[in-house]
């Protein structure tokens, strides 16, 4: 018998959580993806199926500051830069969907770089 890779657990969690939490246009769901090289977040209202605002470590203004996107320093960066965007578009609250990985490292920095520029979870 095969053994169940990481991500395969990761995806099972992520079902787990996903089962309970949705975005709805009052208080949209911050989706968070991270892979070895960069991370990504996106604010989604799930009633509407729309994505409301975006940030990556992929992005010029985050790319300017930070040359590698896999670190705990851009992960922050990334969290202010979707909190200013969600900001400016009337969003305060969300509700965290850390996608099946841990609230450790640059998930946590990425949380905590969200919640020091103005965002609620």
């Amino acid at each position: 018998m095969a053994k169940e890779s990481k991500n395969d657990r990761r995806l099972a969690r992520h079902k787990r959580v996903r089962k309970n939490l949705s975005g709805t246009p009052e208080k949209p769901r911050l989706c968070v993806y991270r892979s070895l090289k960069n991370i990504s977040v996106q604010i989604i209202d799930d009633v509407n199926g729309n994505t409301l605002v975006a940030a990556s470590s992929l992005d010029n203004d985050i790319k300017a500051q930070a040359a590698y996107g896999g670190n705990k320093e851009v992960a922050k960066l990334v969290g202010e830069s979707v909190a200013k965007k969600a900001l400016a578009k009337g969003i305060e609250v969300v509700a965290f969907d850390r996608g099946g990985y841990l609230y450790h490292g640059r998930i946590k920095e990425l949380a905590d770089g969200a919640r020091a520029a103005g965002l609620k979870f």
